[in-house]
């Protein structure tokens, strides 16, 4: 169940930024940032937050990005950029002076984002299921999804200057992200999941959330040349059945931190996209060795 609760914070005008923090904050233990995957909330990490092994050596902490769960900002107009710095101004607003991150899909360049824009605030990074190019002709050869042609229609389906109170994404939108993510799952999570994409985006507000939040997603940019200027430890982690981006874009970009002091891939054997929610024992197990390595 849900316990998000949201802290105002003061970029782009006012964000009310939600976030969930299932335990209460010890500043003994080092903090783990979570960013969730595309029209998904924080609850994509209810198998981090239920790990009591994982929950003893590090807190954590999940925001929802601009256009996502329960966050809310007075532009209707932002990119990732924005939400990550959002992320840092969250951290500074609970205490948290210094911090992990880790992002499934779209929120593994945004890791890398916090980490550019702050160096001195992030410890270290954990991509899921990622990819730092845009979504260009060289990833779809290296058989990732077409990105911009999938996510576009949607957009357009979505833009209208007619008011839409009884909007809501249809059943077509929510299968097809619930396929690509989970690539097979019971039938309780897919309700779970299609249940939570309608109640997110319902009404004329919702529908301009989703709206940009696809956007976003179709005309983001490439990291590629910033990439050298990582110089935190990176942690990528990918399964090998990851419908959206493929292992073989994941080998060929982990290489472009080039000043990382420790940058290694680990692909998990069977892993989708969503890859903490189909294969927790192995990410949780990876999140917990890395966290610990490094901050001794």
């Amino acid at each position: 169940m849900s316990n998000t609760k949201t802290i105002h914070v003061p970029h782009l005008g006012g964000i009310d930024a939600a976030y969930q923090m299932p335990q209460a904050y010890d500043p003994a233990k080092p903090s783990l940032i979570l960013i969730n995957a595309f029209t998904t909330t924080s609850e994509l990490y209810r198998k981090q937050f239920d790990d009591p092994n994982l929950a003893s050596k590090v807190n954590l902490i999940a925001i929802e990005l601009l256009g996502h769960g329960q966050t809310r900002t007075r532009s209707e107009q932002w990119n990732y950029w924005d939400t990550a710095e959002m992320n840092l101004q969250v951290m500074e607003a609970l205490g948290i002076e210094r911090a992990f991150a880790l992002g499934t899909s779209q929120g593994g360049w945004v890791t890398v984002q916090m980490a550019l824009l702050r160096p001195d605030k992030i410890i270290g990074i954990i991509p899921l299921g990622t990819s730092m190019d845009s979504e260009s002709e060289r990833t779809r050869k290296l058989h990732c999804w077409d990105g911009p042609t999938i996510v576009s229609g949607f957009a357009k389906q979505w833009t209208t200057s007619t008011p839409t109170p009884e909007f809501e994404p249809d059943n077509v939108y929510c299968d097809a992200l619930i396929n690509v993510g989970f690539n097979e799952c019971d039938d309780d999570v897919r309700k779970y999941w299609v249940d939570s994409i309608k109640s997110t985006y319902r009404g004329n507000e919702g529908r301009r959330r989703i709206r940009m939040a696809a956007i976003n997603l179709a005309e983001r940019g490439g990291l590629h040349l910033r990439l050298s200027d990582i110089n935190c430890p990176v942690l990528w982690l990918h399964g090998t059945k990851d419908a959206v981006y493929s292992l073989a874009n994941a080998t060929e970009e982990i290489e472009l931190f080039s000043q990382s002091s420790d940058a290694s891939l680990v692909p998990i054997e069977g892993g989708a996209h969503f890859l903490n929610s189909t294969h927790p024992v192995e990410v949780n197990k990876a999140i917990g060795e890395f966290v610990t390595r490094i901050s001794r």
